[in-house]
Formats: structure tokens, C-alpha cells, sequence
């Protein structure tokens, strides 16, 4: 009797245990869900305060761009024209920023402005001067100084651009032509001279520019001799039949225009192979030019702060209240302005 009492105890309490063993799993499934759930909302709280701190940054990135403000230079490359590589930093930096490119717009009234002073070949490299905010009403003082140049010319043949990037018009002999030959004619470009300036440049006949106009097949009269000055000239090497020159030069001078003269007073021909501006006012190509991997907001502002000692003291930006940012409309303003400041040049701005 008693073993038979066991063994329904035995029986019941193994039956309990199987009894017990679903309520454990469901339990068990019940505290992994919650946990899941849990970790979600964790995930999802994690990935707002993510968002809104981007959004809180890329809104103090905007706020600081708006406020930049002064002259700074950057290294333009051979390949883009100089309006080209002002678009690229202008999209870099709104990109940065987290706002939208801006449609181009003829308001009077412009939120961002950026613009060159000194218009660069698409040819040539070196150091191309920005102003931004506004730094930009400092940019015809720009057009005024100094600029130096190292240029390589070839003689021999002429081009219709007078560089490397046209076509050959002419070619002559350079065979005789001694590096003496050449350094006994440059004082005749030297000091206050007079200088015809290339049919392909920013130069303009009827509001458009002459390059324009030839390339379209028409017939352009070339621009009447104007006074240039160049500060100094000298030659840096000859290996026949390229020539490289350092000039430094005022406003309105055309390297390609001297390049082509030396080359008829030499009795030949000769066009540019090769063009750098290596400093342009107080800006430097190796110290201020700042290259694309930089072009960023923080690096803008800190040449700006570094390059604002280099300007005149009539010329520094006046101290004064900063325009409150526009953060629900965007636009931005080109001032390009040309190699000197003459009746047929123009301010543009788009």
C-alpha cells in the first residue's frame, strides 16, 4: 500500500514539473520581448538626440558661415575658370553647412555674398583672391595692387589665344635666339609702357566678352593700347625654346600679351605654356592660398582672422553689427570682377 502511495506521488509531482516547464519558456519569451522592446526604444531615443544634435550642429555651422566675413585667398587649379571654382566653394561650404544650393537669383538683397577679385585663365594656377560677406566691397582694391607671376613661354609659335590652349597661327624659326638676346630686350617691358591687350579676354564690346564673340566666328577689332605698369621683370631660365619669366605687374597687365611681345621683338613668335600667379596684393601662394581639402568653414574663419592684419588700415572692415542669418531662404551673390578697373571692364554680379 505505501509503495503504491508513492508512486502516485511520484506520478503527481512529475506531472507537476511538466506543468511548470511551459510557464518557464513563456515567461523566458516574455522578458525577451520586453527586453527587445526595450533596447528599440533605447535605439530609437539614441538615433533622435543624434538627430537633433546634428541638426543643432549643422544649424551653428550655418549660422557661422553666415557670419564669415573678409578677405581670404585659395589655390585655384589649372582647368576651372576662376567663376567655376567660386561656384565649387560656394557649393562646399552651403553642403557643409546642410543648406540647400541656392537658385541664382537677381535680388538686390542677398543673404550670403561671395566673390574674386582678379580674374585667373582657366590655363593658369595660383593664388585667386575671395572676399566673403562683406569682404566683397574690398575687392576693387584687390585689382589696383601688385600681382607676380612665373611664366614658362615658347617661342617659335604663335597661338590665336596667345597660350597653349589655341590654335596655331603662325610659326618662325627661334633657333638663334640667345638667353642675352633675350635678357637685353626685357627693360623695354619694364616701368610704365604700353600694352594691347589679348582679343580672348574678359574684356568686353557690346556687354560681351570677346573671347565670347570669337568663339562664335565673329570679327573683333582688337582694344587700343592702354598704360600698364610692370614693378619687375627678369628671366629665370631659357633651355630653347621655352623662357620662364618672373614679373610682377599693376592692374590690367596681360602676361600673354608680353609673352607675344617678347616673342616679335625677338624676331619670332612665342605663346604661354605655363602660368602661375604666385601672389596677388599681400596674398601669398605658398603661405595664404588655401588648397580644396580645405575649404572648409573653420578653416575659411581662420584665415580670415589671419589674413585681416595683412590688408591696409583703411581698407580693414569697419566694426559693427552683424545682419541676423536668414535661415528660411538662402541665396548667394557673384562678384566677378575683372583685371582692372576701366570703362569696358564690369563689376558682375549675378
Amino acid at each position: 500500500m505505501a509503495a503504491v502511495e508513492a508512486a502516485v506521488v511520484s506520478s503527481s509531482s512529475l506531472e507537476t514539473d511538466r506543468a511548470q516547464v511551459p510557464g518557464t519558456a513563456g515567461t523566458a519569451a516574455a522578458t525577451a520581448a520586453t527586453s527587445t522592446a526595450t533596447a528599440a526604444a533605447a535605439a530609437a531615443a539614441a538615433a533622435a538626440r543624434a538627430g537633433t544634435e546634428a541638426r543643432l550642429s549643422k544649424a551653428a555651422l550655418a549660422t557661422k558661415l553666415l557670419s564669415l566675413s573678409g578677405v581670404f585667398a585659395v589655390h585655384k587649379p589649372k582647368g576651372p575658370t576662376s567663376a567655376e571654382l567660386l561656384n565649387r566653394l560656394k557649393e562646399k561650404l552651403l553642403a557643409e553647412a546642410g543648406m540647400p544650393s541656392p537658385e541664382w537669383t537677381k535680388r538686390k538683397k542677398q543673404t550670403l555674398k561671395i566673390g574674386h577679385g582678379g580674374t585667373l585663365d582657366s590655363a593658369a594656377r595660383g593664388v585667386l583672391v575671395v572676399g566673403i560677406g562683406r569682404g566683397t566691397k574690398l575687392l576693387t582694391s584687390m585689382l589696383s595692387g601688385s600681382k607676380r607671376y612665373i611664366a614658362i613661354g615658347e617661342l617659335g609659335k604663335a597661338t590665336d589665344t596667345l597660350d597653349s590652349t589655341g590654335k596655331v597661327t603662325e610659326e618662325k624659326p627661334y633657333d638663334k635666339i640667345t638667353q642675352e638676346d633675350i635678357e637685353g630686350i626685357l627693360q623695354k617691358f619694364t616701368g610704365n609702357i604700353m600694352q594691347v591687350p589679348p582679343l580672348y579676354s574678359a574684356l568686353k564690346k557690346d556687354g560681351q566678352r570677346l573671347s565670347t564673340l570669337m568663339k562664335r566666328g565673329e570679327a573683333v577689332e582688337a582694344k587700343p593700347a592702354r598704360p600698364v605698369t610692370v614693378y619687375s621683370l627678369s628671366l629665370q631660365k631659357f633651355q630653347p625654346p621655352f623662357f620662364t619669366l618672373d614679373v610682377e605687374c599693376g592692374g590690367g597687365f596681360y602676361i600673354r600679351s608680353l609673352v607675344s611681345d617678347i616673342g616679335k621683338e625677338l624676331s619670332s613668335c612665342a605663346n604661354v605654356l605655363e602660368l602661375t600667379r604666385t601672389k596677388q596684393g599681400p596674398f601669398t601662394l605658398e603661405e595664404h592660398a588655401l588648397p580644396e581639402d580645405r575649404w572648409t568653414i573653420d578653416d575659411i574663419a581662420q584665415s580670415l582672422e589671419h589674413c585681416s592684419s595683412l590688408l591696409p588700415a583703411e581698407l580693414a572692415l569697419k566694426k559693427s553689427k552683424p545682419e541676423e542669418p536668414n535661415e528660411q531662404a538662402l541665396s548667394c551673390e557673384y562678384i566677378t570682377l575683372n583685371e582692372s578697373k576701366r570703362e569696358d571692364d564690369v563689376i558682375k554680379t549675378c
